[in-house]
């Protein structure tokens, strides 16, 4: 039996943590979870504005925290990027890795022009694999870590008219299921959550006929809030997350129980 008490295993006291899309939404409530949890906590993301925001909101409330900003669908600089904070910090001990891109909503898949398509798969699929190939080689080296991907609801059930959307959140949970195998025996454990439709920005622009099908879909009759997904996912990224991978976490108000 471990000594460590329950709080020392979801501790981050001294860990340092990549979260991606921590400008805002999940990757944001995330981000603040887990610096009030003792991590050293990295923001990336796109909006310089909203990392700086969240930084800012992480060290008032007595956390640690740095800003990174990276377009998550440019290869060469998340290789550069994870390269750089691995150097800096000697070790990287979680990835959550919640930038997203909803793409076009409302539209018939043979009406979605093949760049808008691509978009989608390059930021949400592309960018997850890139920013995995680039922290394994240093989790593998120190024998411990935790990879968070998060996927979607979309990607086990599929909404109709966000085709893009729903082949690269499916493509993610398969991408997992199978890296998570060949990582098995290095201490570290890489998971996927699938969230319904959460209050969050990624969701302003979305079709109206869309959100409102996605939110009939769910028993509890709501959206998911920012702050009950960063809690899963704390756990995810934590030491006590030691002898599940390769699963899917649900997060969908009972819309899926599998």
């Amino acid at each position: 039996m471990s000594n460590n008490s329950g709080f020392e295993q979801i501790s981050y006291a001294s860990q340092v943590v990549i979260v991606t899309g921590a400008a805002s939404g999940i990757g944001k409530s995330a981000a603040q979870l887990i610096a009030s949890r003792g991590g050293v906590v990295i923001c990336v993301d796109l909006n310089q504005a909203g990392l700086d925001q969240t930084v800012s909101e992480i060290k008032t409330a007595g956390g640690i925290a740095e800003s990174a900003v990276l377009d998550i669908s440019n290869q060469s600089a998340v290789m550069d990027l994870i390269s750089s904070l691995g150097n800096k910090h000697k070790r990287i001990d979680a990835l959550v890795n919640c930038a997203g891109y909803a793409g076009p909503t409302g539209v018939l898949v043979e009406d979605i022009k093949w760049d808008d398509y691509q978009k989608v798969v390059a930021v949400n699929l592309f960018g997850a694999i890139w920013l995995t190939q680039a922290v394994l080689p240093i989790m593998k080296k120190q024998k411990y870590g935790r990879i968070v991907q998060v996927a979607s609801i979309a990607g086990k059930e599929g909404n109709p008219k966000m085709a893009p959307y729903n082949t690269s959140k499916a493509g993610l949970i398969g991408f997992v299921k199978g890296v998570a195998k060949e990582a098995a025996l290095d201490g570290i454990t890489i998971n996927a959550l699938a969230p319904a439709v959460i209050a969050t920005p990624i969701n302003v622009n979305t079709a109206k006929e869309t959100l409102d099908y996605m939110i009939s879909k769910i028993p509890a009759g709501r959206l998911g809030e920012p702050s009950e997904v960063a809690e899963i996912i704390a756990f995810m990224g934590s030491k006590a997350c030691s002898f599940t991978t390769g699963f899917t976490f649900d997060i969908s108000g009972g819309r899926a129980t599998y």
